[in-house]
């Protein structure tokens, strides 16, 4: 009998619950009017294409046939048999581990720097640091740099002072390859995160500086940690994310100057290999199992992240 009233009370306070939230829906329907837009714009490119996604991982998928379900075994075959795939975690780690974090605290770092300058020279070398990331193409400079004959900048300098005799195919040879695209990468990595960095500096209340002096702060280090670290953390984990994005997204640097496929796949990433079996081979199936992998490692990735950013100022 008790835990019958128990039962009926927790339906009853459920159907309650429900109630008074259609009627909090319907008296601000005209705000839901306005949100529907984003809603349907939210759920037609990001919402939909993620469950599709996830629903042809599970099939066997070539475009030309209809999807035919085969269960796990494009992850199966993904993680124990895939030895390509596994060279490209293994690079696409090694990138997002080293340019991931440096890239995040040198955008956070110059952020502050520019944020020090007048406003003229600030807006100057706000676009001075963001234009790599946005320039089209902007690696093909690299590939002039270390083009593998005499005329490439770097041979040519080499061999100018005598350290090599013949000209070294920096492109090709993949125990210089990984090295090059983590230079190219961080080259190209003050993007959105560092411009929402010198955003969140600009919006920063300046008497907090002056309550915070009255507190005890003394130096830059203590008003950066507990003045300006804790006002920034959506503009923090807003660059934290975009970061993560940029890492492991890595893609279109490495087919651009290690060619497609690189020499023994040492330039090969997750990304390039989704490419590969998405669009030369046309496996949507076993494309979308990549594409599933990787977007879990980056929600983790960004959970992590969120976490260690809420324990900042505390």
């Amino acid at each position: 009998m008790q835990s019958q009233s128990f039962a009926s009370r927790y339906l009853t306070m459920r159907r309650e619950k429900i109630q008074h939230g259609w009627a909090l829906a319907k008296r601000n329907k005209v705000c839901y009017l306005f949100l529907a837009p984003y809603a349907v714009l939210f759920f037609t490119f990001f919402i939909l294409p993620i469950a599709t996604s996830i629903f042809y991982s599970f099939t066997y998928y070539n475009i030309l046939e209809p999807a035919r379900f085969i269960g796990f075994q494009n992850y199966i075959n993904l993680i124990l048999q895939d030895e390509v795939f596994l060279t490209a975690v293994k690079n696409t780690f090694v990138i997002a581990v080293i340019t991931g974090p440096i890239g995040y605290i040198l955008s956070f770092l110059f952020a502050w720097f520019i944020n020090e300058l007048p406003k003229w020279l600030r807006a100057v070398a706000v676009v001075v640091f963001y234009a790599p990331s946005i320039a089209a193409n902007a690696y093909t400079v690299f590939s002039i740099i270390f083009r593998g004959d005499a005329y490439g900048w770097f041979n040519a300098i080499l061999m100018e002072f005598g350290l090599i005799d013949a000209p070294k195919l920096w492109l090709l040879d993949p125990t210089y390859m990984m090295t090059i695209l983590i230079i190219v990468i961080l080259w190209m990595s003050m993007g959105t995160g560092f411009l929402s960095f010198v955003a969140g500096f600009q919006g920063i209340d300046r008497s907090m500086y002056e309550a915070g002096y009255v507190d005890g702060v003394r130096n830059r280090w203590q008003e950066l940690y507990h003045i300006t670290l804790p006002s920034m953390k959506p503009m923090l984990l807003f660059g934290a994310v975009m970061s993560i994005t940029s890492a492991f997204n890595v893609s279109d640097v490495p087919r651009a100057l290690c060619g497609y496929p690189s020499t023994d796949y040492a330039a090969r990433t997750v990304v390039t290999h989704l490419f590969d079996y998405g669009f030369s081979r046309f496996e949507m199936g076993y494309a979308s199992a990549i594409a599933t992998i990787l977007f879990l490692v980056m929600i983790l990735c960004k959970k992590a992240i969120a976490g260690l950013l809420g324990r900042v100022g505390t």
